[in-house]
C-alpha cells in the first residue's frame, strides 16, 4: 500500500473546541485551529463533528463473521465441538480473508481501528487487515491436543508458529506478528513451554484465551496440578506483550500477578454472557491494578463487532453485578475501549507524535443530543455514530461509506453455507 497524502482534518471539535489536524506519514504532525490546508492536501471537513481516537477491540476471531448466529444458545464445549470446529475443518485460506474483510468491514464502521484477532490462515487474516486498511495484532492458532496428549507433536507446533511469525512480518507496519496458543486445556505443557522461549527471542506478542470457564481452572488443577494463569507463569508466557482473552474466574493472587506482570486481560462482556461463562471480577482486578481492555470475541458468539455497544454492557454488567451504580463509570468504560492501561496495545492519544488513528463521531444524531459526549458515547450511543474513520492518516471511510462494501458483502455470501454445512 502506497504511503498515503498528507490529510488535515478541518472544524473538528476536541473537547468541544475548535481543532484542524494534520496527519502526515501515519502520525498526527500538529492540532489546532492555526493548522491549515496546503497545497497537495487531502482535506476531511469534520463540519463540527467531535474529534476522537479510535477504539481497540483485544480479542476477536474475525473471519468468524462466516459463523455469525450460527450454533447460538448452547453452552460452551458443545458449541465449540459441535458447531464450531467442525465448520472451521472446511475454511480456506481464501474464505479466512474475505470473511475477515467483512470483520475490517464492521469494525472500519464502528470506529474499531486495530483488532487483536486469533484464527486459522493467519496469513489471510492479516493480509485482510492491511488490505482493508485496519491494524492488527494477528496471530495463528496453536492447538495440539492440551495436556492430556502424550503424542503432543511440540516440533511440529513450533514450526507452525515460526512460519506463521514470518509470513505475518512480510505484511507491512499496519500488521504485528503475534503467537496464539488456544489454551492450556488445547496446548500441551511442552509445547508452551517452546512458544514461551519463541516469544522471549522474537519479542513476539502473546494471545491467549484465560480461565474463560469454572471448568477449564478445574480440568488444569487436575491434569496439571496448577490454575490456569500459574501455568502461563510458569512456562514464561506472562508478560507486557501478552493479551489473555476472558478472565472470568480468576482469583486475586491471580490478578496481581497479571498486574505485577504487566499482562493485558482483554475483557468480553457480551460473549461471555452469551455463551453463560461467567464475569470478569472488575473490581477486584482494578484493586489489584490489574490492566483490562474490551474485546467482542468472534461473531459466533457475540454476535457482533460493535465496541460502542459492548462498552454499555460493560459497564452495566458490572454495576448490576455490584449493586454500586458508580463501579465503571464512563470515563474508565471509555478508556478500556482504547486499551489505555495496556502496555501493549496502549499508547498516547490525540497529541502530535501519535498514530494518526481517528474518528468523527455525529453529534447530531438523536441518540447524542443533548448530553456531554463522553458520556453519551458509553451508555446512549452505538457504532453507527461514527460517520468517519482514519487509521494511519488514511480514510477509510467517510460519511459512512466505506469502498467496496458490495463485493467484500457478496463474497462472503457466496462462502457462508458450504462453511456452515448447509444451516
Amino acid at each position: 500500500m502506497s504511503p498515503a497524502p498528507p490529510l488535515v482534518v478541518v472544524d473538528a471539535r476536541v473537547d468541544g473546541r475548535p481543532t484542524n489536524v494534520r496527519c502526515r506519514d501515519g502520525v498526527i504532525d500538529a492540532m489546532g485551529p492555526e493548522v491549515v490546508v496546503a497545497a497537495g492536501d487531502e482535506v476531511v471537513d469534520a463540519r463540527g463533528m467531535a474529534l476522537v481516537t479510535g477504539l481497540v477491540n483485544a480479542h476477536t476471531h474475525a473471519a468468524m463473521t462466516l459463523l455469525r448466529s450460527f450454533g447460538d444458545d448452547l453452552h460452551l464445549m458443545p458449541w465449540l465441538e459441535e458447531r464450531v470446529w467442525p465448520a472451521e475443518a472446511r475454511l480456506t485460506a481464501d474464505d479466512v480473508y474475505w470473511a475477515t474483510r467483512l470483520a475490517a468491514l464492521e469494525m472500519i464502521r464502528g470506529g474499531t481501528v486495530h483488532f487483536v484477532d486469533m484464527y486459522w490462515h493467519a496469513e489471510a487474516v492479516g493480509r485482510a487487515a492491511a488490505d482493508a486498511g485496519l491494524r492488527t495484532t494477528a496471530s495463528q492458532v496453536l492447538i495440539d491436543g492440551g495436556p492430556g496428549n502424550p503424542g503432543a507433536d511440540t516440533g511440529a507446533l513450533l514450526a507452525t508458529a515460526e512460519a506463521s511469525l514470518e509470513e505475518l512480518g512480510r505484511l507491512g507496519p499496519l500488521v504485528v506478528a503475534s503467537l496464539g496458543p488456544h489454551a492450556v486445556y488445547t496446548v500441551s505443557p511442552r509445547s508452551l513451554e517452546a512458544l514461551g522461549e519463541l516469544a522471549d527471542r522474537t519479542g513476539a506478542p502473546v494471545h491467549i484465551h484465560l480461565s474463560e470457564t469454572e471448568g477449564e481452572n478445574t480440568a488444569s488443577v487436575a491434569a496439571t496440578g496448577a490454575r490456569p494463569t500459574a501455568l502461563l507463569e510458569r512456562h514464561g508466557l506472562l508478560g507486557p506483550r501478552t493479551v489473555v482473552a476472558h478472565g472470568c474466574w480468576l482469583d486475586d493472587d491471580e490478578l496481581a500477578l497479571l498486574a505485577e506482570r504487566g499482562t493485558t486481560v482483554a475483557t468480553n462482556p457480551v460473549s461471555n454472557m452469551k455463551l453463560a461463562a461467567g464475569t470478569f471480577p472488575w473490581t477486584r482486578a482494578r484493586a489489584a491494578g490489574t490492566s483490562v481492555a474490551i474485546g467482542t470475541d468472534g461473531t459466533a458468539s457475540n454476535n457482533a463487532l460493535d465496541l460502542l455497544g459492548d462498552l454499555k454492557v460493560l459497564a452495566l454488567v458490572h454495576k448490576g453485578g455490584s449493586g454500586d451504580p458508580t463501579v465503571l463509570p464512563a470515563e474508565e468504560a471509555w478508556a478500556t475501549a482504547l486499551a489505555a492501561s495496556s502496555p501493549l496495545l496502549g499508547g498516547d492519544r490525540l497529541t502530535p507524535g501519535a498514530p494518526a488513528d481517528l474518528l468523527l463521531i455525529d453529534t447530531e444524531r438523536p441518540e447524542m443530543v443533548p448530553g456531554p459526549l463522553l458520556e453519551n458515547l458509553v451508555y446512549a450511543a452505538n457504532g453507527s455514530v461514527v460517520d468517519t474513520t482514519v487509521v494511519a492518516g488514511r480514510v477509510l471511510m467517510e460519511g459512512r461509506t466505506v469502498a467496496g462494501e458490495a463485493e467484500v458483502i457478496a463474497e462472503v455470501r457466496s462462502r457462508a453455507e458450504r462453511i456452515r454445512g448447509g444451516a
